[in-house]
């Protein structure tokens, strides 16, 4: 059965363009899992959901947001699940996630690609939840009001505006500095 929200996460994810193997791969497989799931956006499916996250700049571009994750203990860009306001969107869940996680006011970037970027990532067992993976839709973001930083404590230990040099340096990951680069060099050519 064909959902109206997985059509547009199809055609999201047909026009993406990946930049490295891993970010291909990925791809391909979440292209598998948006046309395969009955209920892409549902944390209800027990091996893996989309998911949605940005990179948030300031509005000259030389700063990006992190947050001190309360659960999983690393830096990381805004992001979580899809809630069922956001109609399916991805983009509608970053700007949401984003909003909620920095308390700052957030718009897609102009320049940059939709997406900027996608990442399997595997979530490991807690409590009540399997290990499962994350199917990350991610896009670059610019806070109208950077001022405004603040961190959600039910979802982060801590939020700070960041040099890219900073930021990178937090990046544990190469799909994390992959990221990075990417919103970088949108930034900087958007000066």
């Amino acid at each position: 059965m064909d959902f109206p929200a997985s059509t547009s996460l199809k055609a999201l994810l047909a026009r993406h363009v990946p930049t490295d193997e891993k970010e291909r791969d990925d791809l391909e497989r979440m292209r598998q899992y948006a046309a395969t799931l009955e209920q892409p956006f549902s944390r209800s499916q027990a091996t893996a959901h989309f998911t949605g996250s940005a990179v948030v700049v300031d509005p000259e571009g030389g700063r990006v947001v992190m947050l001190h994750h309360g659960k999983l203990k690393r830096w990381l860009q805004p992001g979580g699940h899809a809630d069922a306001a956001d109609g399916g969107e991805m983009e509608a869940t970053a700007l949401r996630e984003a909003r909620e996680e920095t308390g700052c006011r957030v718009h897609v970037h102009p320049a940059a690609p939709r997406p900027l970027d996608v990442d399997i990532h595997t979530i490991p067992a807690r409590r009540d939840e399997l290990e499962h993976h994350h199917l990350d839709v991610r896009f670059l973001l610019v806070a109208e009001n950077p001022e405004a930083l603040m961190h959600d404590p039910a979802e982060s230990t801590g939020v700070q505006w960041l040099s890219w040099d900073e930021a990178l340096a937090r990046a544990d990951e190469a799909p994390m500095r992959r990221m990075l680069e990417k919103a970088r060099r949108v930034a900087a050519a958007a000066r």
